[in-house]
């Protein structure tokens, strides 16, 4: 049974979602508590597993099932586990569901138990990435989570869903084929270097892979995965996601994060002399993006579409930290895919609120809310402090690593990238502050502003559920890095041993 709790953790999502549709069509409030109340038994498996983790081991609670699932010439098998990198993310993924399912309590007025059901079964899709350590099941388990990705956005989106979800789908699809090319590819190549066809990670770490091949599978897994990051120049989908989806928390805390997680645990560990090798070209592009993202968020009207280009800003700063190739970068680039979760995540709910209210969410429509939503601008307020690196909070903690570990980075060699990067914290400032001071700021000069009613007691549950969050990373940061320190050590120390013995083989 112990092993096989991790597998119970990640299906059970999917397992409750069926029973929504037992119940009737108009009976929204009873599908909302069903769902809440699963996801919150989901936590609470995950939590289970977070506090029965040890951080000083490798992979824990290793289920594997289906062996030869796809025939006895083919090590393709549902293998699952954690170590310390996927834990920190499957835990704060569990841990983001219920307070989406909290935070769209009164903005799903119609299909409540398909919106649910599909919430539900993307659940288990983002569980079981941050779970799979065969290659195959990881691509199952992402190509499945586009199904309720786009009918989340598609039926329950804004009003320009139809073209979101869309663009969404076809995105995410391409990118995925190119990263299947890879995952075939590896598996005959490890066929041809005197094994079977295997997708099993473990066995792929073993493979002493000559350079040239290192470098092409770097860019077929690595275009992928930059693609759903996103990382600029392939970006473009993201806006329009953003702008429309009714779960923007869940995209921006969780979802875009299984990209970089998965840079981490593909591309770096299966192809570390490439990825040492490519670290100053991504470098470079994780920079442009952050002071591109920047730039591009000053001159954003819409509330939605500057946090989306924010979003896209503050992916340079973690993927920065991951190519820079050392634990205190690494280890700042894993705080900060939680930061970036929280904040981002808490502000466009906080927005999505405010359009609930107002039916808009352009800055210029708006202007000294402060006087009648007090708790709704100082949960904003707190978020964007956050989201800009101010001290005491969980941003400053995440960009603190990650620009001194590039700075000192001998893998990037150069100060350079640390301190052009230190100009997107600047730069976020730049254009968080003047959004909040558009937004609360100044006299309430419209009757329908006036109208507007602060946070339910709902609303400040689940802002303050994201708040304490954040002040607790920017507190006690230790209470999550230590979950990740033993694997970001053996990540860079890993990276430098292979890289190393490339060179000597030379």
């Amino acid at each position: 049974m112990e092993s096989s709790v991790l597998s119970l953790v990640i299906f059970l999502p999917f397992l409750l979602s069926f029973p929504l549709f037992s119940f009737n069509r108009a009976q929204h409030g009873t599908a909302r508590w069903y769902a809440l109340l699963s996801s919150l038994l989901v936590f609470a498996g995950a939590l289970y597993l977070a506090l029965q983790f040890n951080p000083s081991s490798g992979f824990q609670f290793e289920h594997t099932a289906l062996q030869n699932w796809l025939g006895d010439s083919m090590d393709v098998k549902y293998s699952v586990a954690l170590d310390g990198t996927s834990m920190l993310l499957f835990a704060f993924a569990a841990f983001m569901f219920p307070v989406v399912v909290l935070g769209s309590w009164e903005r799903v007025t119609t299909n409540a138990r398909e919106y649910y059901f599909f919430l539900l079964m993307l659940e288990t899709c983002i569980l079981g990435i941050f779970s799979a350590v065969d290659l195959f099941l990881y691509y199952m388990f992402w190509e499945a989570m586009l199904i309720p990705m786009y009918f989340l956005i598609g039926v329950w989106g804004g009003n320009g869903r139809g073209d979101a979800a869309t663009k969404f789908f076809i995105y995410m699809l391409t990118a995925s084929l190119v990263m299947l090319i890879g995952i075939l590819s590896l598996g005959y190549i490890s066929r041809e270097m005197g094994g079977t066809f295997t997708t099993d990670y473990h066995k792929l770490l073993q493979l002493e892979l000559p350079l040239s091949v290192q470098n092409i599978l770097f860019w077929l897994f690595g275009l992928s995965f930059f693609v759903k990051a996103p990382l600029f120049p392939l970006h473009t989908w993201a806006a329009d996601v953003y702008s429309e989806s009714p779960t923007g928390a869940v995209l921006t805390g969780v979802l875009l994060k299984m990209a970089t997680y998965a840079l981490i645990r593909f591309n770096v560990m299966l192809f570390p002399t490439a990825s040492a090798n490519f670290a100053p070209l991504v470098c470079t592009l994780a920079v442009v993006a952050i002071i591109y993202g920047a730039l591009v968020a000053m001159s954003q009207p819409n509330a939605k579409r500057l946090l989306a280009f924010s979003s896209v800003s503050h992916l340079g700063f973690i993927v920065l930290g991951i190519f820079s190739f050392t634990q205190e970068a690494l280890q700042g680039a894993m705080i900060l895919m939680v930061n970036s979760g929280l904040t981002t995540g808490l502000l466009l709910m906080l927005v999505g609120w405010l359009e609930e209210r107002r039916g808009d969410v352009r800055l210029s429509e708006f202007g000294g809310l402060k006087k009648n939503m007090p708790m709704f601008s100082a949960a904003f307020l707190i978020a964007t402090f956050a989201s800009i690196g101010l001290p005491g909070l969980s941003g400053f903690i995440g960009e603190f690593l990650t620009l001194s570990g590039a700075f000192k980075s001998t893998t990037l060699q150069t100060g350079l990238y640390a301190m052009l990067a230190a100009l997107g914290v600047i730069l976020s400032a730049a254009y968080m502050l003047p959004m909040v001071q558009k937004i609360f700021t100044g006299e309430l000069t419209s009757e329908r502003n006036a109208a507007l009613s602060d946070l339910t007691p709902r609303e400040i549950l689940v802002a303050a559920l994201l708040v304490a969050m954040i002040i607790w990373i920017g507190v006690a940061p230790n209470s999550f890095l230590k979950l990740s320190e033993t694997s970001s050590q053996a990540v860079i120390e890993f990276v430098t041993q292979k890289s190393a013995s490339q060179a000597l083989a030379k």
